[in-house]
């Protein structure tokens, strides 16, 4: 299969309720939740998008050649790439109920083609339990291969569902705490609600697996994660679902960066959509990425051989970036980079 080939299919899969644009920029989904697009105007999606695209890079091919290499390990565990598949659940109410692909499917795709490129997938949680169950199924069948993500839901429950990943083997748990403000599950009356850094630093002394806090946005709030006890946290303002005119994640990165850097892993999702993208963020402080919606259009198009095949694509456009900017290895990748 090659890319072309994936996006057809994705593009005739009945019921589909992506467009398979030909820039996942969601313009043409705005206002789209449920669906795959960002809620009310659409900006704080479209502007994460934008603003990548705004920044510049400077080439540079006078140097010794050098053997690139795009590995790192994060939490324990060597990666090809510093590219992972987000988090994203409830797979019939986002993207249809004609195309049959449910979230034991979509998972199955995310995690397996991942681990066949030499990355790692996110899995997801949602207003149904088996949102989180089934993903966790692929994940145990997978020898522990995934970060299952889990909702702030009270706090019984969240230690009930961090108990289920450590017996599946995984090597570190996620909680998405922007996904308080989820419509999906305020329409379905699940008790979601924000987590005071307390409640935080319960549920991770509740585990010795290594906790990511995705769903951070200021400098005060990285800090906060911090204090939690936190391992990692990822830069995100949810792909733009949950709050309409926030910033770009790549706008408030480098102060997030300034504000926790080297204390703790620095993950960014939002609009990235080239190996090129990979470079500026990484060059802006970020030690790795996420990538959601057009994670989805590969494992539709083509299903975990679909997945491989897109993470490969932007690992060697982030490999050829890197030879154009003079960079041997992720360490390499500075400010200097950045055109300013």
């Amino acid at each position: 299969m090659d890319f072309k080939k994936l996006i057809g299919n994705a593009k005739q899969i009945e019921g589909f309720k992506c467009r398979v644009c030909p820039q996942c920029n969601g313009k043409a989904c705005r206002g789209e939740v449920p669906g795959p697009g960002g809620k009310d105007s659409g900006m704080a999606f479209i502007r994460n998008y934008d603003k990548l695209n705004e920044i510049k890079v400077n080439l540079d091919t006078i140097y010794a050649p050098v053997s690139v290499d795009t590995s790192l390990e994060l939490f324990g565990k060597p990666f090809r790439y510093p590219i992972f598949a987000a988090p994203i659940g409830g797979l019939i109410p986002n993207y249809g109920d004609k195309h049959g692909i449910d979230d034991y499917h979509y998972s199955k795709a995310i995690i397996e083609g991942c681990k066949r490129a030499g990355t790692i997938g996110f899995t997801g949680d949602g207003a149904k339990d088996e949102f989180y169950t089934e993903p966790l199924r692929v994940i145990q069948e997978n020898e522990g291969w995934g970060i299952p993500t889990i909702k702030p839901w009270k706090q019984e429950e969240v230690i009930k569902r961090i108990e289920l990943a450590e017996k599946a083997g995984v090597p570190a748990v996620a909680m998405d705490i922007d996904a308080a403000g989820l419509i999906l599950l305020a329409m379905a009356g699940k008790p979601v609600s924000p987590k005071p850094v307390e409640e935080l630093k319960e549920i991770i002394s509740a585990t010795k697996l290594p906790f990511i806090l995705k769903g951070i946005m200021t400098a005060k709030g990285a800090e906060k994660a911090l204090e939690t006890g936190a391992s990692g946290i990822v830069v995100s303002n949810h792909g733009g679902r949950v709050l309409d005119h926030t910033p770009a994640t790549v706008e408030v990165l480098p102060e997030i960066v300034r504000a926790v850097g080297g204390k703790m892993k620095i993950l960014i999702d939002g609009g990235i959509r080239t190996g090129l993208d990979v470079l500026k963020v990484l060059a802006l402080g970020a030690d790795g990425v996420l990538i959601g919606r057009p994670y989805v259009v590969a494992a539709f198009g083509g299903a975990a051989e679909g997945v491989e095949l897109y993470t490969n694509r932007i690992g060697v456009e982030l490999e050829e970036a890197m030879l154009m900017t003079g960079c041997g290895s992720l360490q390499e990748i500075t400010s200097e980079v950045i055109y300013k």
